[in-house]
């Protein structure tokens, strides 16, 4: 059985500071999409509750595959980088 003490001691021994670095720009990213594209979609809805509906439906859709595309993007270049 592995201790708390010892997974603890050997996560931190072999974890690298470059190791966050790519979470934290992609995640920033992800959230500047997801922003500009909710904004843009809820701007230009339709009238009404059926417009709202569809724009946030829109939205979503749109998002998660952006979120791909930069994903897909931030790997290569985190790779290129020795981000690895």
């Amino acid at each position: 059985m592995l201790s708390f003490k010892l997974y603890y001691n050997q996560v931190f021994e072999y974890l690298e500071y470059s190791d966050f670095i790519p979470a934290y720009i992609k995640s920033y990213f992800f959230g500047f999409a997801i922003g500009i594209i909710g904004c843009y979609k809820g701007y230009n809805s339709k009238k009404g509750t059926e417009g709202v509906g569809l724009s946030a439906n829109s939205a979503v859709v749109v998002s998660s595959l952006l979120i791909f595309v930069i994903d897909l993007i931030a790997v290569q270049i985190t790779d290129l980088l020795g981000f690895n």
